[in-house]
């Protein structure tokens, strides 16, 4: 008899007694095994799998020292500690199909810490209050789905039902297709990309892929790069090609897409061979129109769609993008080139595009030669970055390092 899948369930009894219980009862109709992890801190309910206890316990306290932090946040850092612990250990000894998780800002918040601490391809589901607004700290750079909770976790209504009753569905529905990948054996290149450098970007993956290569490419919009460079520091990674440096130049400019400090440090400080290209280093991503011309004004704008606007980065910014990435590149472990085009970096950075500027390209290419350190192999092509003779030149390198 085919074994039941099992899921893990995150909601605190002590205060979503009934949701948990509804929940349970739901997924169970849907045919799969309900283990309850309970994180409360106020008071025991009895009937998790996982109790408050045992939570605290592997978090370092025991509950009754938890409770007598008496602040939410310290309350928290043990539970969160205890409950990713207990969620992995799980995971490893009964093997989950799929994690679910109800709560409000407190859970969705635990909740987020655990399931970012599970792997890719597990099914991984938040109904929360907090669904309708700033979700990116509970996501991290993990495959987790969130579900808006519409009204408050605070008792059932005809809405509630509705809603934790389709939660269950869809997980138990991914439970029961769950089946994780096993690695290809191939190796592994990751890559960087906006749709403006896609052209490049495509023709290195397909001749990569028919190479044997397995290649994931991430779009650099803000959480691709970090989550790029979460996978260079866990897996087995044979080569980086970063060729959309849109987070890094946000990060100093102050743009929507900003990667953070470390944006692209992984795999250089691992040693993973890496090649680097200012992709999309024209421009820093900015908001509606009207927001950008505040934002940075006296720049030439792109109205990309009414949201986004691309902003074009003038030399001053273009030195600052090369006095980063050289600093970043003094500290690799590893082999690592980089490739300037002298015919613009993007779509938009083209005769066609709307902030093409020729100007730029040389200047910053003879400014990247002055500061780059020993250990780059420095590249500067007579092309544009969409054109095959610069994708032909970075697949050479490619392969190169492949072969070492």
């Amino acid at each position: 008899m085919m074994s039941k899948p099992k899921v893990m369930m995150v909601v605190t009894n002590d205060s979503k007694q009934q949701e948990a219980a509804f929940l349970r009862k739901a997924l169970e109709a849907d045919g799969c095994e309900v283990i309850h992890l309970d994180c409360s801190i106020r008071c025991y309910v009895e009937g998790a799998e996982i109790t408050p206890m045992a939570v605290a316990e592997a978090g370092g306290h025991t509950i009754e020292e938890v409770r007598a932090f008496g602040h939410e946040g310290k309350c928290q850092a043990v539970m969160i500690e205890g409950a990713t612990k207990l969620a992995v250990r799980t995971h490893e000894v009964q093997g989950l199909s799929g994690i679910i998780a109800v709560g409000g800002s407190m859970g969705t918040g635990l909740a987020g810490f655990v399931m970012q601490a599970l792997p890719y391809g597990l099914p991984k589901l938040i109904v929360s209050t907090m669904a309708s607004g700033f979700v990116a700290p509970y996501i991290g750079v993990k495959d987790i789905a969130i579900m808006n909770s519409v009204t408050d976790i605070s008792g059932l209504n005809t809405i509630a039902r509705d809603v934790y009753r389709n939660a269950a569905n869809a997980i138990a529905g991914m439970a029961k297709g769950y089946s994780p990948e096993v690695s290809s054996g191939k190796p592994l290149v990751l890559m960087t990309m906006l749709s403006t450098t896609e052209v490049t970007v495509r023709a290195l993956r397909e001749a990569l892929e028919a190479d044997g290569c397995e290649v994931m490419v991430f779009h650099s919009s803000g959480a691709g790069g970090p989550t790029l460079d979460s996978i260079a520091a866990d897996k087995d990674v044979a080569l980086v090609l970063d060729l959309s440096v849109t987070e890094i130049g946000d990060h100093l400019q102050n743009g929507l897409a900003n990667g953070g400090p470390d944006r692209g440090k992984a795999g250089l400080a691992k040693g993973v061979p890496t090649i680097f290209a200012p992709g999309n280093a024209d421009f820093v991503i900015a908001g509606p129109l009207e927001e950008a011309e505040k934002a940075f004004p006296g720049k030439r704008y792109h109205k990309h769609n009414p949201a986004l606007t691309a902003v074009r980065n003038e030399l001053p910014e273009l030195k600052q993008l090369a006095d980063h990435l050289a600093g970043m590149f003094a500290e690799a472990n590893g082999p690592v080139s980089f490739f300037v085009p002298l015919g613009g970096f993007s779509n938009h950075d083209s005769p066609e595009g709307h902030i093409h500027d020729p100007d730029m390209p040389k200047p910053f290419a003879d400014y990247a030669r002055s500061v780059m350190p020993g250990n780059v192999d420095l590249h500067v092509e007579d092309a544009h970055f969409n054109d095959e003779v610069f994708a032909s030149a970075i697949l050479a390198k490619a392969r190169e390092y492949l072969k070492t």
